[in-house]
């Protein structure tokens, strides 16, 4: 597993939105989608708002890898599904980062987008 500089974890870790382009099964890029990400210790999360079967989130699984942008950092990244043992601490970073969005946040605190949870490192 690599993992982030500090530099860059920081740098896409406040960033308010991330951009993301899953690969395809021939290695083309999707065309980018914007939104939000967390630092949760020493990873970049992303969720889903519509779960697993969100059109991006399934985007994913057929290379499990792609490309992001956020706060000036471009990178290669894999997908990887994160462990529900994590959620507690990615459900905490949306709140502190997100909180002031109330009525929207909630949408990436419930169970359906807890399970699309995807946890970013570089390659």
């Amino acid at each position: 597993m690599t993992t982030w500089n500090d530099s860059d974890l920081m740098k896409v870790g406040v960033a308010e939105e991330l951009d993301l382009e899953s690969e395809r099964a021939d290695g083309t890029l999707r065309a980018p989608v914007t939104m939000w990400v967390v630092r949760a210790v020493y990873h970049i999360y992303v969720r889903s708002v519509k779960g697993v079967d969100g059109p991006w989130n399934r985007g994913t699984q057929s290379r499990h890898q792609g490309r992001i942008e956020a706060g000036g950092v471009r990178a290669e990244v894999a997908f990887h599904q994160a462990d529900p043992g994590e959620y507690a601490d990615v459900d905490a970073a949306y709140r502190e980062k997100y909180g002031r969005y109330t009525s929207i946040v909630e949408h990436v605190l419930t169970d359906r987008a807890r399970n699309s949870t995807l946890r970013l490192e570089p390659r």
